[in-house]
C-alpha cells in the first residue's frame, strides 16, 4: 500500500530515533494513505516559514510476522491507549498501531478529558460521531527497515 509522511525534510531512510515522544501512538513514524491528508499536514511548516516536503514509501508487511495494535473507531480501546501514550506511560511492544488521528476536532475534546473538564463517558460521546482519518505509526526499526520503501520525495 502506497503511505505519505510530511515533513520539513526529504526522509529517504526513515530512523525512529528521531521520532517524538508523548504522541497519539507514541514514539513512531507516522504516515498516512490519504494524500490530501498528507498535504494538508505538510501545509503547517510552509505556514511557519519551513520548507515542506511531502514523502511516499510502499508499505508491504505480513501480518503473522509482527506485534500490530489496530483501533478501528474512536472508542475507549483507542481513548485510553492515545491518554496512556501521551502520558509517556505506554509500555506495550507494538511493531505498528493502526488507528485515528486525533484531528482538530478531536483533539479538542481530547484536551478537554485530559484536563478533567469532560468525563470518559461524555469524551467518548461526543468522539463516535467522529469517522475516523486512519494513521499508521511504525513503532519498531525493523519494520521501518524491512516493510517500508520510499518511492519519493518532493518539495510542496
Amino acid at each position: 500500500m502506497k503511505l505519505y509522511h510530511s515533513s520539513n525534510v526529504s526522509v529517504i531512510k526513515p530512523d525512529i530515533i528521531y521520532s517524538r515522544d508523548y504522541l497519539d501512538f507514541g514514539k513512531g513514524f507516522y504516515l498516512t494513505s490519504i494524500h490530501e491528508q498528507a498535504v494538508r499536514y505538510g501545509q503547517r511548516f510552509i505556514r511557519r516559514q519551513r520548507e515542506a516536503w511531502l514523502n511516499a514509501y510502499e508499505f508491504e508487511f505480513n501480518s503473522s510476522e509482527w506485534k500490530i495494535l489496530e483501533l478501528d473507531s474512536y472508542d475507549k480501546d483507542w481513548l485510553d491507549f492515545v491518554a496512556s501514550c501521551r502520558a509517556g506511560n505506554d509500555v506495550s511492544d507494538f511493531d505498528l498501531v493502526i488507528g485515528g488521528i486525533a484531528n482538530d476536532k478531536v483533539i479538542q475534546t481530547l484536551d478537554r478529558y485530559f484536563d478533567g473538564e469532560l468525563s470518559e463517558d461524555k469524551a467518548l460521546g461526543l468522539l463516535k460521531y467522529e469517522r475516523p482519518n486512519i494513521q499508521y505509526c511504525i513503532r519498531s526499526q525493523k519494520m521501518l527497515d524491512d516493510c517500508l520503501k520510499h518511492i519519493e520525495s518532493r518539495q510542496l
